[in-house]
């Protein structure tokens, strides 16, 4: 396999320029993110009904589509909430579905038999699925013009710039937020309406029969067809202000006569817009997956460049958020962090082997990159943050090989042997025990790989990384890397000698005297002569003594396994960034007015602190999603917002959120107020849930109320919300049914009058080229605007022949009426979820474990027939793990297959998995004496760490197999064996654990765990491989020889991985 590569330097060439090529085009041509997409699992199906109260909705809407949607057997999970005249069923699929297209047309068929089953009054439920991408460019169209904002211009240019954006080549999707509708309102005072002798709806009737917009039919004839219409569509204001409009006495009058006519949009606003404290409509512009963010946004603001010189005076074009832009910082910190990396791998390479060396081992850092930023291209594997950071990483590892391969290569041309002998007789009995080695650990990283669900979506690229990585190095070290030791490597002794010889050398020879000396650091590696006798004799007294060897060595795992328990859990920490969010919820009868002007009040708030640079706010929805894992599931509703908070550095983010946490909540006492950083990972709605299920409201409400006054009390908790104990005031009309009746109506007529008095009728609509805009029939503000005005509303009684009409409070009193606001499920039953959110400061499994003491403490117990589960991280955290150790017990038994087959004995592969488990408490170790969190990039590393730990050991035992006074457990043998191999053992620990330098330097908490728990594991894994191993070995081996059974002799391929042969140990002095 490697012969033609040593003999053919042209196809040594072509080689490293084809893999240097592709790699470098790959680079070029490969998308750009921040983080790694999402599949959108989530889907919400919407129904409205109007003039139903929650119980009502629940009973003939929400329970007959979870009826239809539990057929399908790909949801894991429906959650619903209803709320008055309103439903929402929250669908989430199960994690092992990657192809969700399929599943939301099952989705959309079981809507269609749920519809046909709805009651009269209830809409067509609509279904909206989630994206888990967060918008790429976030632009605004703001009024900075003093008085009320003309929403109807910023409209009309958001859908200009809208189309220009849905233009740009790679633009997926383009949405509005702040954006009110537009209509044609009909305002007319309630004495006209009683003049005229008609009802709201009556008005609008005769306005819609005015507006002709159906066929006439066809004039037909013998050799002609022309279609027919009546040309009375109505096309401007003027017609609208001109229909004739019969009253109730039968006589005419023009609707400009009785009623004002005008366009704009739709007041009360149901959501808003506010950036830089000015009003705004914002229009977010999502890039299509698999492109260059760069890229796009270079052309996406090129367009808007264009597009900002035509705004008129008074309305500016705003970029609030660039994704490019963090792209860019991300990908620059992690490819200087990969190149720190690289430089300190082949640093640590020069002092341990030498500088020719180091130049042929360094060699396989860029093939080996370069080779899998191509292999990202075959796997659609973009660059982020996860994929890069697999390649820091394997850096450490994918070094290893080459180690070897170099080394052995090196050994046999001192030996005696020409190149191409040694080249090839290293890559014939290398090539099995390094594919054996380099499959145990893309064993131990697969199962992150095949992690389902939005965890392993998060984090499966490192794993991929680090398995193209190995796989890459392996094949690349035994072809490109071995010609290239054979062709650059020789005896440096002979040539150093031939240049002393020289009565006057000449600048090569005195170059070659000088890099080439032997015995010194540069040329053979360092040596440590000091430390080589007591580190033999410690090798030795582990091989004399071995069971306290055993015991000592193993003394820090079991520390590490005690101690595991003490360590705080966290799925994923909170990220350190330059923005972050609030949200601000109050009493859900609060009008937006209300909403709007106490968010001003807080904007002024936060603006005060220094490092904050702006606050956008989005009122009546959720934010336009400006980070992936942000829900931003709230719409229509009034009462809440939500804030974008940019600051001008990160510096400071963590004193600065729980000092607005402290001011807002005393500015706003009666809201509920969430200052929070932003959550990497997988999403979820909050950092602490407790769900009760059970089948009653009341009961349900009572013991929410009463879990909530035990939380409130727990330190870190700023606030806690539950699903059904807040209520809503009602203004109830309670009608005398006589009256009722004398007056010729009914209680459904009254409804639908009162309904049309106070929000308007539609009656027809003016097509304005792709738009339509309604025409709406509505009092006046001043005659729905108070309760006194309602009360003196007329109603119109249902018989023909009867005019007269009758004041609603002649047949009832208004009084208000408490509701309840909404009621939620989940798995088709009732639940009442308490949510408990926190200081950023404080875990939520710490909170949690206060949570379980708290209610302890109280004796608090639920009913018979009602239960109770956690939610939130815990859940969230609980179903990664679990997803992630489920293919570990068959990777497990292919790892023992290869290790028994590989060694030829089931004690020895005890020992390799003894190793394993000591590796886990040193990594538990680790992370106890830095302080670090067991979060799930922690247990991440750690099952990376396993296959990479065991292989000093493997070594150590091959080599042990291999000498026949070993084998006799012989002490001075076995001392002789392990310093043969301490050189490879020690100095690939260095190299791997050199390569997580940068990551734990860099101090974000995201990555610490993680290198924490792998850096110091392989950090204690010589311990085990140079002093575990051996005294197991003998103890194996002793009783082995007592039984009679004695491992056969290994073969050469399993030897070789001891990389002994008469290297000289990185301790061993020159003897």
């Amino acid at each position: 396999m490697v012969r033609p590569f040593f003999t053919n330097i042209r196809l040594l060439i072509l080689t490293i320029v084809l893999i240097l090529g592709w790699g470098l085009s790959a680079y070029i041509g490969l998308p750009r993110q921040e983080d790694p997409e999402l599949v959108g699992r989530t889907a919400v199906v919407t129904t409205v009904f109007p003039g139903a109260n929650a119980e009502r909705v629940e009973a003939l809407v929400t329970t007959v589509l979870e009826e239809e949607l539990a057929e399908i057997e790909e949801i894991e999970t429906l959650s619903s909430t209803s709320r008055v005249g309103f439903s929402s069923v929250v669908v989430e699929l199960l994690d092992s579905v990657t192809d969700t297209q399929p599943i939301w047309s099952k989705v959309r068929d079981e809507m269609a038999d749920a519809a046909s089953r709805f009651p009269p009054g209830a809409a067509e439920p609509q279904l909206e699925e989630s994206n888990m991408k967060a918008y790429t460019l976030i632009t605004s169209l703001t009024w900075n013009l003093p008085g009320e904002p003309n929403y109807a211009v910023l409209r009309r240019y958001a859908e200009e710039l809208a189309i220009i954006m849905r233009g740009v080549d790679g633009t997926e999707e383009v949405e509005f937020f702040g954006s009110p509708d537009e209509e044609i309102l009909v305002e007319i005072e309630a004495s006209e309406l009683v003049g005229v002798g008609l009802s709201p709806q009556q008005l609008a009737n005769q306005v819609s029969l005015s507006d002709a917009k159906v066929s006439a039919g066809q004039l037909r004839s013998s050799d002609q067809n022309v279609a027919m219409e009546v040309e009375s569509e109505l096309e401007t204001l003027d017609q609208i202000r001109q229909i004739p409009v019969q009253t109730g006495a039968g006589q005419f009058t023009r609707l400009s006569d009785i009623a004002s006519v005008s366009r704009g949009v739709r007041y009360p606003l149901i959501e808003q817009a506010i950036v830089s404290g000015k009003p705004a409509v914002v229009v977010g512009t999502m890039m299509k997956s698999g492109l260059r963010v760069d890229q796009w946004a270079a052309e996406a603001k090129a367009e808007l460049e264009a597009f900002s010189d035509r705004m008129p005076q008074g309305v500016s074009l705003d970029i609030i958020f660039d994704q490019s832009e963090y792209v860019a910082d991300r990908i620059d910190t992690l490819i200087l962090n990969l190149i720190i990396s690289a430089g300190l791998v082949v640093v640590v390479t020069l002092v341990t082997m030498g500088w020719r060396s180091a130049i042929v081992v360094g060699a396989a850092l860029p093939l080996t990159i370069f080779a899998v930023f191509g292999w990202f291209t075959v796997f659609n594997v973009p660059i982020h943050q996860m994929s890069v950071t697999g390649l820091i990483i394997a850096l450490g590892l994918l070094i290893d090989n080459a180690i070897v391969v170099v080394d052995e290569i090196q050994v046999e041309m001192q030996h005696g042997d020409a190149p191409l002998k040694a080249v090839t007789k290293t890559v014939k009995y290398l090539q099995v025990p390094l594919m054996a080695s380099t499959l145990t650990t893309v064993l131990t990283f697969l199962p992150i790989y095949l992690l389902p669900g939005a965890a392993g979506e998060f984090v499966g690229a490192i794993a991929l990384s680090v398995i193209l990585s190995l796989v890459s190095s392996l094949a690349i070290s035994l072809t490109v890397i071995a010609a290239l030791a054979g062709l650059m490597l020789g005896d440096s002794r002979r040539q150093y000698e031939k240049a002393c010889q020289k009565a006057q050398p000449g600048f090569r020879d005195k170059l070659a005297m000088t890099i080439m000396k032997p015995g010194v650091w540069w040329n053979d590696g360092l040596t440590l002569p000091a430390l080589a006798k007591p580190y033999r004799w410690s090798i030795g007294r582990a091989a004399a003594r071995p069971l306290l060897a055993v015991a000592l060595t193993m003394t820090l795992p079991l520390i590490g396994f005690i101690t595991a328990s003490t360590l705080e859990n966290q799925f994923f920490p909170l990220l350190d960034r330059d923005q972050f969010h609030i949200e601000i919820e109050f009493s859900s009868q609060t009008a937006i007015a209300e909403t709007e002007e106490q968010v001003l009040q807080a904007r002024e708030v936060i603006l005060q602190h220094e490092n904050v640079e702006d606050v956008h706010w989005f009122v009546g929805e959720s934010a336009a999603k400006f980070y992936y894992n942000l829900t931003g599931q709230r719409e229509n509703q009034s009462y809440y917002a939500q804030a974008l908070v940019q600051l001008k550095s990160q510096e400071g983010v963590n004193t600065l959120v729980p000092a607005l946490q402290t001011e807002l909540s005393e500015m706003m006492p009666s809201a509920r107020v969430l200052v929070r950083k932003l959550q990497q990972g997988p999403p979820f709605d909050a950092p602490v849930e407790l769900r009760i299920y059970g089948p009653n409201i009341s009961t349900l409400r009572e013991l929410g109320m009463e879990v909530r006054e035990m939380l409130t009390t727990i330190p870190g908790v700023i606030a806690v919300r539950d699903d059904l104990t807040e209520g809503r005031p009602k203004l109830g009309l309670i009608v005398d049914n006589e009256q009722v009746q004398r007056a010729g109506l009914n209680n459904t007529a009254i409804a639908q009058q009162l309904a049309a008095y106070s929000e308007g009728v539609t009656g027809g609509a003016i097509l304005e080229s792709t738009e339509n805009l309604p025409v709406r029939v509505r009092l006046t503000n001043q005659d729905r605007a108070s309760l006194e005005a309602l009360a003196s509303l007329d109603l119109r009684p249902d018989q023909a022949g009867d005019r007269a009409f009758r004041p609603t409070s002649a047949l009832g009193e208004f009084d208000l009426v408490p509701e309840l606001a909404s009621i939620a499920r989940r798995e088709e039953q009732r639940v009442n979820t308490v949510q408990v959110f926190i200081d950023a400061d404080v875990l939520p499994e710490t909170t949690r474990t206060a949570v379980q003491e708290r209610l302890a403490a109280e004796n608090f117990e639920l009913p018979p027939g009602y239960r109770s589960e956690f939610g939130g991280e815990y859940a969230e955290r609980n179903s990664a793990v679990g997803n992630l150790l489920l293919f570990v017990p068959i990777i497990v038994l292919i790892m023992v297959t290869a290790l028994v087959l590989s060694l030829g004995s089931f004690r020895q592969a005890g020992i390799v998995g003894a190793v394993a488990v000591g590796s886990v408490g040193m990594a538990l170790f680790s992370l106890k004496v830095f302080g670090s969190l067991l979060g799930f990039m922690a247990i991440v590393g750690t099952m990376g760490l396993v296959g990479i730990a065991i292989n000093g050991s493997i070594i150590v035992l091959s080599a042990l197999n291999e000498d026949a006074d070993a084998r006799q457990g012989k002490p001075k043998a076995v001392e002789a064996v392990v310093m043969k191999a301490s050189r490879h053992v020690i100095a690939t620990t260095i190299t791997t654990m050199v390569g997580f330098v940068p990551l734990l330097a860099d101090g974000d908490p995201f990555w610490q765990p993680l290198a924490i728990a792998i850096a110091g594991g392989i950090g204690g894994s010589p311990i085990l491989a140079l002093y575990f191993t051996p005294a197991a070995y003998v103890l194996v081996g002793s009783h082995q020889r007592q039984s009679g059974q004695m491992p056969p002799n290994q073969s050469a391929p399993t030897a070789a991985m001891a990389n002994g042969n008469g290297s000289a140990s990185l301790l061993e002095a020159s003897e």
